[in-house]
């Protein structure tokens, strides 16, 4: 019977990160911790199990659909593997937190699982960082987390890319005038989301509409763009509703003009994804090459009010996957590291060997024994591929140490007293 390959040893839609690989996750997850605390966002951390009837206040029904759940054998209830982290968030703040003073300034990043269908290959488990911004309703805040969003794109490599920006009160207002039936207005709903233009006006073809409404929602696949969008937009709604939402649009806009971050944002009014669970500015970022957004989030005031603990709230989070799929060969530069010293020493008396890997590591260097028994060949071979920069190799105490540089094989001396003495010199190129 052949045996497993490495992919069917795992459920579908879930990876091993072997070293290479995992150092660029880290990277990009510290990388946007620390954006995120310069920004003065503090660190939380949720659990990975949560009451399903508790977990369910928080997600939409798309969520709910998407998340794992199994019958915990301790407690006889319904247990789940949160599939995202901000309805966890919503209910520590609501439950443990509501006696802090706002704004709270939480920050994060942990796994999550989502079921996914078979046949379209998306990953189940997905890493999140992000942050979430409890109590604040103004336009500074939903510019923050969009300049953030952009901060941090640019800390872990990013050169070009966009902040698509939409506001889903906009698209509301405009939804609003036209009372249309439930299963057409989902129809419509999909065509604009789509930006099939043509679809739908098809579908508003004998739909019991007034002109003005009919103008409003055509125009919406169409109003994406920079700026001028507001303008076109503006001259096409009347409704209060969706008007209100362009006079916010335009605030968020001035304070990002502030921070400087224009020539990364585009306008998408046209863009209702989360209508369900969003109330405002929506945004998500997006790198060449990839057709699916690197970070997604936006306003969602009702949240935490599902808790018992009502608050306006915004945030986002980086599909910390996605950056990797996006930005590999940028981290290859970044996250190209390799362990300062291998000691190899022959004989059976390690002694030597020993002291002198704990003086490296408590000077600051990293260091590790060439335990495996084996000739100095084939310790240079193992020293090659495993990301070495030195192997010093070690004979009796009162002899040099041959310091051998694994990139080209070039050799140095040094006398154990010296580096007894903590000399590293041959450490610094």
């Amino acid at each position: 019977m052949p045996s497993a390959t490495p992919e069917t040893m795992l459920p579908r839609g879930v990876k091993d990160f072997l070293p290479i690989k995992a150092a660029k996750i880290e990277y990009l997850k510290r990388s946007l911790l620390e954006v995120f605390a310069r920004w003065g966002f503090r660190p939380i951390m949720p659990p990975s199990l949560e009451y399903f009837h508790v977990l369910e206040k928080g997600l939409g029904g798309g969520l709910r659909e998407r998340t794992f759940r199994f019958d915990d054998r301790q407690g006889g209830q319904l247990v789940a593997i949160p599939p995202d982290i901000t309805p966890q968030v919503a209910r520590i703040v609501a439950t443990r937190m509501r006696e802090f003073p706002l704004p709270l300034r939480l920050g994060y990043a942990g796994r999550v699982l989502r079921h996914a269908e078979q046949q379209t290959g998306k990953d189940r488990e997905i890493l999140q960082a992000g942050v979430e911004l409890i109590g604040l309703q103004s336009p500074e805040a939903d510019a923050e987390m969009i300049a953030m969003a952009v901060e941090g794109l640019k800390a872990v490599g990013a050169r070009e890319f966009t902040v698509d920006i939409g506001q889903v009160e906009f698209f509301r207002g405009v939804m609003e005038g036209l009372s249309l039936p439930g299963d057409l207005a989902r129809e419509v709903e999909t065509a604009i989301g789509h930006k099939d233009n043509s679809g739908l006006q098809a579908l508003l073809a004998n739909a019991p509409v007034s002109e003005q409404a009919r103008d409003e929602i055509s125009a919406l696949p169409r109003l994406f763009g920079g700026r001028e969008v507001l303008e076109r937009a503006a001259a096409v709604v009347k409704n209060d509703r969706s008007r209100r939402a362009l006079d916010n649009l335009a605030q968020v806009l001035n304070i990002l003009a502030v921070y400087g971050v224009d020539e990364h944002i585009t306008l998408d009014l046209g863009e209702i994804r989360g209508l369900d669970y969003h109330t405002g500015i929506i945004f998500q970022g997006f790198l060449p090459g990839l057709g699916r957004a690197v970070c997604s989030g936006g306003r969602y005031d009702n949240l935490t009010a599902r808790y018992g603990f009502p608050a306006p709230a915004t945030g986002f989070a980086f599909n910390v996957l996605n950056l990797l799929f996006a930005l590999d060969d940028v981290l290859e530069e970044r996250t190209r590291s390799s362990i300062d010293v291998l000691i190899f020493q022959a004989g059976t008396d390690k002694l030597l060997a020993q002291r002198l890997a704990r003086l490296l590591r408590s000077a600051g260097y990293s260091a590790a024994r060439d335990i495996y028994p084996r000739g100095l060949e084939e310790t240079m071979d193992y020293a090659r591929k495993m990301g070495f920069r030195y192997v010093m190799t070690l004979g009796r105490e009162d002899e040099d140490v041959r310091i051998i540089r694994v990139a080209d094989g070039v050799s140095l001396q040094a006398t154990v007293q010296d580096i007894l003495a903590g000399d590293f010199a041959f450490l610094t190129d």
